[in-house]
């Protein structure tokens, strides 16, 4: 397993710890520091991956599953936390089944359907509202920021939004073309 791989499974392993930090300690900078470090996983990994050329099918699968669980995970405990509203959460969720319904149909025709610049943009944003919310929340001096954290949030759900929209609009060909039998519905 090369050193991008790890690096995924790592996150993946944070998870729970992150987890585990947020509801023992109840104060989420500790928490947030796991998140920050998995989050930091994600931009070495597939740094290294593409600079060594070490592209493999597990990271292409792995990579994008790691940043699912790993925001997924957050946003559910904030959720819980009631610090935002369960719709942001459940139109991610519909975004992201979505897009992995694409992908899988796509692998069966033998095509890789690559992210696009406004999933890439999502995730970004949404890590940083994640880490805003966790660094801010429940800190006095510091929970005047909470409110930007969870506009951050919400800004992201608009750009899972938008990436669905251009996702499906790029690949609807790959994923029913080729057969005039295969019908949308």
């Amino acid at each position: 397993m090369n050193t991008p791989n790890k690096l995924t499974v790592l996150r993946i392993f944070l998870v729970p710890v992150f987890i585990a930090l947020f509801y023992i300690y109840r104060e989420t900078y500790i928490s947030g520091i796991v998140f920050a470090i998995a989050a930091l996983t994600d931009t070495l990994d597939g740094y290294l991956a593409r600079k060594y050329n070490e592209i493999t099918v597990f990271g292409k699968f792995m990579d994008p599953l790691a940043d699912k669980i790993l925001v997924l995970s957050a946003l559910t405990i904030f959720v819980e936390q009631s610090i935002i509203s369960a719709v942001s959460v459940i139109i991610i969720i519909f975004r992201e089944f979505i897009i992995s319904g694409f992908r899988l149909l796509a692998a069966q025709k033998g095509v890789t359907i690559a992210a696009n610049f406004w999933g890439k943009l999502k995730t970004v944003v949404q890590l940083i509202g994640v880490l805003i919310v966790l660094f801010s929340n429940n800190i006095p001096y510091l929970n005047h920021f909470l409110n930007i954290g969870i506009y951050t949030i919400y800004a992201s759900v608009v750009l899972a939004v938008i990436s669905l929209c251009v996702y499906v609009y790029d690949n609807i060909a790959v994923v029913f073309g080729g057969n005039s039998e295969e019908k949308l519905i």
